[in-house]
C-alpha cells in the first residue's frame, strides 16, 4: 500500500498529521480509517465472489450460443441430402 513511500516520507506524513490533528484526535482518525478500509475490503471480496459465481453461468450460455451456431448449418446441409 506505501510502496512507494519510504520510511522518510512516512515520517513526515505522520508529523503533518500530528499537527493538523493533534495527538487527541489522531487514534479516532486511525480507528475510522481502518473501519473504513475493513469495510471496504469485505465489499470489494463480495464483489469478487459474486463474480466468479457467475462465470460458470456465462461460460455455459456462450458455449450454447457457440453450439446453436454451428448446429443451424448441419441442419440445413441434412436436409438437402436424399434419404
Amino acid at each position: 500500500m506505501f510502496s512507494g513511500i519510504g520510511a522518510t516520507g512516512f515520517l513526515l506524513l505522520a508529523v503533518i498529521a500530528l499537527l493538523l490533528f493533534g495527538p487527541n484526535k489522531l487514534p479516532e482518525l486511525g480507528r475510522a480509517f481502518g473501519r473504513t478500509l475493513k469495510e471496504f475490503k469485505a465489499g470489494a471480496r463480495d464483489l469478487m465472489e459474486d463474480d466468479n459465481q457467475q462465470q460458470p453461468a456465462r461460460r455455459d450460455a456462450a458455449s450454447r450460443i457457440e453450439v446453436d451456431g454451428e448446429v443451424e448449418p448441419v441442419r440445413a446441409d441434412s436436409k438437402r441430402l436424399p434419404e
